[in-house]
Order: C-alpha cells, then sequence, then structure tokens
C-alpha cells in the first residue's frame, strides 16, 4: 500500500472534503450574520470532480475520509458522491460532520448511502441559547436528527461542542450526563481565533481545562485522533479533549483538507493552498502528494491563524 508523507515523516491518513460552503445556520462564531456570498455554481467543485479527488486521495495512501461543510446536507448530490467514495477499495472509514439539522429524513439515506458515522455539532442543550448561537436554528430539530441517526444505526456518534466562555461554559455537566446511557462520544473543542471569532473578547476562548474541572471524575482511556479521551466510571460513552490553543497536537496531526472551490490546505491555519481542479491521474496525484508534503511542523495560534478563509471556506 501507498504511504502518503509529510517532510516531517508524519503519515497522513485522512482526507477532510468540503462540498460546500454554504449552510442552513449562520453560528455566530462561524459566520457574519447575512450567511455565506452564494458563489457561481461553476466556481465550485462538482460532485464528479470531488469524487475523483478522493479517489487519487485514495490511492496515495488515504484511508479516511470526511465530508464536511458548510452544511453538507445541504449539498445536491451529496448521496451520489457518498456511493461513489464507498466503493473505494482502500477507504477504510467514510464519515461526515453536520450540524444535525437535516438528519432527520436523511439519515437512513446516509447509511445506506455509506456514511460508516456522524459528527454531530452542538453547542448548547438550551433551546434558546441555540437559537442565540445559531442565528436561525431550532434545537428540537437538531435532538430528532440525532435520534434518526441513532435509530438508523449509527455508532459511537461524535458530539462536537465548541466551548464559548460565558455561554456555554455552565453546560459541561451536561453534556457529559448524555454519556451516561448512550454511546456517543462528547467532544469539547477549544474556539480557535480565526474568522470572525478572531477578535472575540477573551473571556470566549476558554481552555479545556474547564471539563476536567467542572467534572473531576473524569477518568483518562487514551486517545482517538488529535482528541485525548476520558470516561465517567460506569458511563457508556467518552468525553474528548480537543485543544488546538491549550496543548498542540500537531506532531499527530494526519490530515489533509480540500476545499470546496478545489484548493489543497495542508494545514487548517496555514496560508499555504495547492489548486487540484483541472488535474487528473497521475498529475493530481502528485498534486496531493505536494500538498502532504507541504505541510508546517505546527500552527501559531498564539499569534493568530495565518488563513485568509473562514472555517466555512475551509470545511470544519
Amino acid at each position: 500500500m501507498c504511504l502518503l508523507q509529510d517532510r516531517y515523516h508524519r503519515t497522513i491518513r485522512y482526507l477532510r472534503l468540503s462540498v460546500t460552503e454554504l449552510c442552513n445556520y449562520r453560528c455566530q462564531y462561524c459566520m457574519a450574520e447575512e450567511g455565506v456570498p452564494k458563489r457561481a455554481h461553476e466556481d465550485m467543485l462538482s460532485i464528479e470532480e470531488l469524487a475523483e479527488i478522493g479517489e487519487a486521495a485514495v490511492r496515495c495512501g488515504v484511508t479516511k475520509i470526511r465530508l464536511t461543510g458548510g452544511e453538507p446536507l445541504v449539498r445536491r448530490g451529496v448521496l451520489t458522491l457518498i456511493e461513489r467514495l464507498r466503493a473505494l477499495d482502500g477507504l477504510h472509514e467514510l464519515t461526515m460532520t453536520t450540524n444535525g439539522s437535516l438528519l432527520e429524513n436523511t439519515a437512513i439515506d446516509l447509511k445506506k448511502a455509506g456514511i460508516d458515522r456522524l459528527n454531530i455539532s452542538i453547542d448548547t442543550l438550551s433551546p434558546s441559547k441555540f437559537r442565540t448561537i445559531s442565528r436561525c436554528g431550532e434545537l428540537a430539530e437538531v435532538l430528532r436528527g440525532l435520534d434518526a441517526a441513532k435509530a438508523a444505526g449509527f455508532p459511537h456518534t461524535k458530539l462536537n461542542t465548541v466551548l464559548l466562555g460565558g455561554v456555554n461554559d455552565d453546560e459541561i455537566a451536561d453534556f457529559i450526563a448524555l454519556t451516561r446511557e448512550n454511546d456517543y462520544c462528547v467532544r469539547f473543542i477549544e474556539l480557535m481565533p480565526m474568522g470572525v471569532c478572531a477578535n472575540f473578547p477573551k473571556e470566549r476562548f476558554l481552555s479545556a481545562d474547564a471539563v476536567l474541572a467542572a467534572v473531576p471524575e473524569l477518568t483518562p482511556i487514551g486517545g482517538d485522533g488529535v482528541a485525548k479521551l476520558y470516561r465517567v466510571p460506569g458511563y457508556r460513552g467518552t468525553v474528548g479533549l480537543i485543544r488546538p490553543m491549550s496543548r498542540y497536537f500537531c506532531a499527530d496531526c494526519d490530515r489533509i483538507r480540500v476545499t470546496a472551490d478545489g484548493k489543497l490546505k495542508p494545514c487548517l491555519h496555514a496560508a499555504a493552498e495547492l489548486p487540484l481542479r483541472g488535474l487528473h491521474g497521475v498529475d493530481l496525484e502528485n498534486a496531493i502528494r505536494a500538498g502532504a508534503a507541504a505541510k508546517p511542523a505546527r500552527h501559531h495560534l498564539a499569534q493568530g491563524s495565518d488563513t485568509p478563509r473562514a472555517m466555512f471556506e475551509i470545511g470544519g
């Protein structure tokens, strides 16, 4: 099997493939209140181009692909893309990150098409806070989506919660309580100063140490990618801490990203981008290898993100 490696001898196994910049929410830390400027259809990768990039990445050695956005379920044709990627020999895991709002009517189709596992973004369990954070969403629709994912047979669903100091840090114990009877992994993610939240007040940026302080009975049980895992003894599920700000995990990073307009980003926070559109076959594979090789040793978030893009333009 081929190995995709960078110049620091990290093996790259994971591609985050953004299928759209559009989203049906307007989360305060992700985008402006007016939403995303809609770009011309021809400026964005087609389903065929997305599939071709995924296929080339797997030939290079990628074994896991996560479909992201924006909100991937607003992308027309996404089920066709899933089916095509799922058929790839050598792809071990095909996953999706979603805000969950459209899962109620799509979870079964996603499972049938070939999605192995879901990450559902949910930053609060308070209906009123949810409306404030998302600007146009309802918590109830996400909870129905979570139930639909469970009914469709998705295992080990990950719930992604961005820590927002003074906003949702009083709900840490409530989120962890969800793991008592469910095999969820609730993952608390430190807010990163990029895009619209780069100028948020300092108190919004909370260390994941707040999670350990809120629930001191959490016991470390290892890791899963960039997340350090914990469990409350006797609980079925787990808790993950993702610390891009307080604990660098760049040495363990095994991912590259492709934006919905066809740029390969070796690092979420680097300015570097390599165009992939118009490339095919060996040329496309060589470009993916060059992108992996260009991964920096680490990000420099303490000084701010170097990328000119917002998170929705990269694929969260």
